[in-house]
């Protein structure tokens, strides 16, 4: 089982059948101190904010990056170098590796081999006839409804209700950002800017996107990077911090993918699980926060509210996530880097977008909000923290819900960090993750993948998988279907009490092939 102190340690790369320590590009520093935070609320001992940092902004200009004007050559040779495995020379860290010139690093890990990265994210609709499917997929997955074994042959059709029954509003957030989600067209372009970075720093490679919920799917991607021929993968979720629910979703996912296919068993390949504290990524977050705070009239006088995606609070504290710890140590590093640039204002974090009758990380998003409100907070600029591409969780949920909720609770002035993007920065540091994984691609004998070990890798994060997926049936999901018990929120027992009669009304509608959903269509398959 993960504590904070160990999830904070998870860095570099990892690789199957074992792991190595690689680079870290700042220290290794304990946790920050409990006492440098004030309580929200006072019956929460998570409702904390960070008032320690008063001093006045210094704004300070970035220069541009010139443009790209490296060519790479993706005919790849269909001769391999002989005794390839055997060119693999030992380095004492993945950052050793990387100050080798760029000539030898080439002849060592790419040489004749087709290199494949692999970008793993959620999806969404791209119009709003897609947004029913996209959550069809969504609930379908036993990791957001988990139901009990004797009712598992339940899942899709409780998914095509839960679907239908919500995608009337969803449909209106969507529609309110354009019609659709943009996060396939901005992960295609961070796709895009990868494969150019890797192509600058003399790494020919192609970059594929699988998503978790909609196209381009995963299983869509592995097929292409099938066709292509790809002899070494480095799959590179667009999570910078680890969490269960989403990048050990993706890889689980992957996993059965990789099982099911001797190709893919015997294709060489490395995980990045997490990314968080990596220098190049904590500079581009600091930029622009710092470009946004030079916006306000008295930039010293801005609250830094970090939002970031919650989980369940049981993925935390019964299955080890890291995410909470990762999370925590991420902010830490972004202010430290702010301070060094002579911005020293107050911060906080909450988490947003909880769904479902069960308990998530707090504190939350919204009631944070109304607090400051309550404590004289005037200026607040929004960072969201866990999102690297903008989606509906920032044009919608951020720009428009939380920034008319601080309206209401007295902030005057409103402010948000635009998420990564294509960055150059940021792009440029995804781009060393790839090449500083490079030497642990195919480092373990074949004769352990043909062994059909995990795809996520002996150590922390097999481990962190291994005890989620051991304990799968106690974990409570996003939204819960048949557990009963008292609890102190009204609202966590009504919204029980509403999915069991959900899920009575389901098993009337199968057993006797009759009810309004076999009126409406949702359940043909048992007529």
């Amino acid at each position: 089982m993960w504590s904070s102190s160990q999830a904070s340690t998870t860095r570099g790369v990892v690789e199957m059948g074992r792991v190595e320590a690689g680079p870290s590009h700042f220290p290794k520093r304990p946790a920050a101190p409990r006492n440098s935070f004030i309580r929200c609320g006072a019956d929460d001992d998570n409702d904390m904010i960070n008032l320690s940092r008063t001093h006045a902004v210094k704004p300070c200009s970035t220069g541009d990056r010139s443009g790209i004007s490296v060519k790479c050559n993706l005919g790849w040779s269909s001769q391999r170098t002989p005794d390839s495995k055997h060119q693999f020379q030992g380095y004492s860290s993945a950052s050793e590796a990387v100050l080798t010139s760029q000539s030898n690093l080439r002849k060592l890990f790419v040489g004749n081999e087709k290199i494949g990265v692999l970008l793993l994210n959620l999806g969404g609709p791209e119009t709003l006839d897609d947004v029913q499917p996209f959550l069809f997929n969504l609930f379908a997955d036993p990791d957001i409804i988990r139901l009990p074994r004797l009712f598992r042959f339940l899942q899709k059709p409780l998914a095509k209700f839960i679907s239908v029954v919500r995608a009337p509003k969803s449909k209106e957030g969507y529609a309110s950002i354009g019609g659709g989600s943009p996060l396939r067209q901005i992960t295609d372009a961070q796709a895009e800017a990868l494969r150019e970075a890797l192509c600058e720093k003399d790494v020919p490679a192609k970059v594929y996107v699988g998503m978790r919920y909609w196209h381009p799917f995963t299983e869509e991607a592995i097929e292409q990077i099938k066709r292509d021929g790809i002899t070494k993968l480095v799959v590179l979720p667009l999570y910078p911090q680890f969490s269960i629910s989403t990048s050990g979703s993706s890889l689980r996912l992957l996993e059965s993918i990789f099982r099911e296919d001797e190709y893919l068993v015997n294709m060489q390949h490395t995980v990045i699980p997490s990314w968080y504290q990596r220098e190049g990524y904590i500079k581009a977050m600091a930029t622009l926060i710092e470009n946004e705070l030079t916006k306000f009239l008295e930039p010293e006088k801005v609250m830094i509210f970090f939002s970031a995606h919650g989980v369940p609070l049981a993925y935390v504290e019964e299955a080890g996530d890291p995410y909470k710890a990762e999370m925590e140590e991420c902010i830490d590093l972004i202010m430290e880097e702010l301070e060094k640039r002579g911005i020293t204002n107050p911060c906080t974090l909450a988490y947003q977008s909880r769904v479902g009758p069960v308990e998530w990380l707090k504190p939350y998003t919204d009631e944070t909000i109304i607090e400051l409100g309550k404590k004289g907070v005037k200026s607040l600029l929004a960072v969201p923290i866990s999102f690297v591409s903008e989606h509906i969780e920032t044009l919608e949920e951020i720009d428009v819900e939380y920034k008319e909720l601080a309206l209401e609770s007295g902030i005057k002035h409103w402010g948000r960090v635009p998420a990564l993007g294509c960055e150059p920065t940021f792009i440029s540091d995804l781009a060393d993750a790839v090449i500083e994984s490079l030497p642990y691609v195919g480092a373990m004998a074949v004769s352990n993948l043909e062994a059909r070990q995990s795809l996520v890798p002996l150590g922390s994060v097999e481990e962190l998988l291994a005890a989620y997926d051991s304990k799968r049936d106690e974990l409570p999901p996003p939204v819960i279907v048949w557990e009963w018990g008292w609890t102190k929120s009204a609202e966590t027992w009504n919204g029980r009490a509403a999915m069991l009669a959900v899920l009575v009304l389901l098993v009337l509608e199968v057993t006797t092939g009759e009810g309004f959903l076999h009126q409406w269509g949702i359940l043909p398959l048992f007529h």
